[in-house]
């Protein structure tokens, strides 16, 4: 049951809407590794097709981790298939230096896309950067960083 779970972490306009791109070639994740998922609970709808965790969800890939309070997993047409994977509550995606976090993420498997929203926090070493959405493409180990971006830079100090 947990096979179909490594997909989950396989890698893991106007003006005043500001956007700023970013660098994301450390969330790349290797698909192989093998994935645990903690929850308080689990509820699986065989109507709609889909798998809720809820409290304190944490699910790990290798160095990749994925945490919310509720995470629900779209299951596809074939078996084992999934379509996406929406995780709200304190969603916070992290894979060594590089961290994120929002209100509610949604990663759909097919594109390799994860779009983070509602204030976003990204951190890489020291630096951080904000605003009301991030969208990370897995696949180019890129991301765009949109509304009212708040950038802070902390050059390494030199010893």
């Amino acid at each position: 049951m947990l096979r179909p779970f490594a997909l989950i972490l396989a890698l893991l306009g106007s003006p005043a809407m500001a956007q700023q791109v970013v660098e994301f070639g450390g969330l790349a994740q290797d698909s192989s590794q093998p994935v645990s998922v903690d929850a308080d609970s689990l509820s699986v709808n065989q109507a709609d097709g889909s798998a809720t965790f809820t409290g304190n969800v944490r699910v790990a890939q290798g160095e990749m981790r994925l945490g919310a309070e509720a995470i629900r997993v779209i299951y596809g047409e074939e078996e084992g298939e999934i379509r996406s994977l929406d995780a709200t509550g304190g969603v916070t995606l992290a894979n060594g230096q590089i961290a994120a976090e929002a209100q509610t993420a949604t990663y759909t498997i097919a594109s390799g896309t994860v779009e983070m929203t509602g204030d976003v926090l990204l951190t890489q070493g020291q630096s951080t950067i904000a605003g009301q959405k991030l969208i990370i493409d897995l696949q180019a180990g890129t991301g765009t960083m949109e509304g009212r971006v708040q950038t802070l830079f902390r050059p390494e100090q030199k010893q």
